[in-house]
């Protein structure tokens, strides 16, 4: 029977269908972690391998050589329904869907809480040898629709229909925790602190959807707009990016280069809090 899994997946629901063929669950978090625990039958994806490590815009996507290679590697194919998890809260796996959205993957889920939840909540693990996979031909190719780069992002600012949802931390938000050449947000974006959407009390899972649509909602972020997520290196972004994809969001672009590349670009306009207290025009 073909799988048909929510995009949002609890530990409980993965752990019935653990066997299935037309299942493959990547594990995402930090390799030497991986090789000593998992979740049974997980294969792992380094996470420096999906990012471009270009400096400044080290969150880019590298070619779409490096990405047929990385998951062709594991065995991926466009028949497998992808779970993805890791133990850092989640934001290294939520990276990993987002990519596969790029590239047109039909069937992914996150693990509600990662390993964080699967472990604490008594599920089984494994320790022997990782599992191999037979290598596959995996057809990396790039669409538009999951990403937004600099020139999407300059010709739509100013647009009521789109939303800018920034994932960093206030203090990076506003200027004050400067990570770049410049420090500021993306004109007209809107904050929502990436760690703010985790419930720790209930092993990392995302916050309950009522709650994360008001949140989302006294910033101006609603499923009737294009809504772009971003941070530093479009890693805490792609939380944001599938946080909102879990809420029902169809139209999300996250943008790869993030501040490290807007705050680096000195054309790029900007805005940033300390304006407030320090106008620019003195006249």
């Amino acid at each position: 029977m073909k799988l048909d899994l929510p995009y949002l997946l609890e530990p409980s629901e993965l752990e019935r269908i653990i066997d299935h063929p037309d299942l493959m669950v990547i594990d995402v978090g930090d390799t030497d972690a991986y090789e000593k625990e998992r979740i049974p039958r997980a294969v792992h994806v380094d996470y420096l391998d999906i990012v471009s490590g270009n400096v400044p815009a080290s969150g880019t996507l590298p070619d779409t050589e490096q990405l047929c290679e990385v998951f062709s590697v594991i065995g991926l194919t466009k028949a497998k329904h992808v779970v993805a998890y890791d133990a850092e809260g989640n934001g290294r796996a939520a990276r990993l869907l987002w990519t596969l959205d790029v590239l047109g993957h039909p069937a992914s889920s996150l693990l509600n809480g990662g390993f964080t939840a699967w472990k604490n909540e008594g599920h089984a693990t494994e320790c022997s040898p990782p599992p191999v996979f037979a290598r596959s031909n995996y057809p990396a190719l790039v669409n538009g629709k999951s990403q937004a780069d600099k020139s999407y992002i300059l010709s739509k600012l100013g647009d009521p229909e789109i939303g800018l949802l920034d994932a960093r931390t206030p203090l990076e938000f506003e200027g004050f925790d400067v990570r770049a050449l410049r420090g500021g947000h993306i004109p007209g974006a809107r904050n929502l602190n990436w760690l703010d959407t985790v419930d720790t009390t209930r092993n990392n899972r995302l916050k309950p959807s009522e709650d994360l649509r008001d949140m989302l909602s006294q910033r101006g972020i609603t499923p009737d707009k294009e809504i772009i997520t971003y941070c530093q290196t479009h890693h805490r972004s792609s939380h944001s990016y599938v946080m909102l994809k879990s809420l029902g969001f169809t139209r999300i672009r996250g943008y790869p280069g993030s501040w490290s590349e807007w705050g680096n670009s000195p054309e790029t306009p900007i805005e940033w809090m300390i304006h407030w207290f320090f106008p620019l025009d003195f006249h």
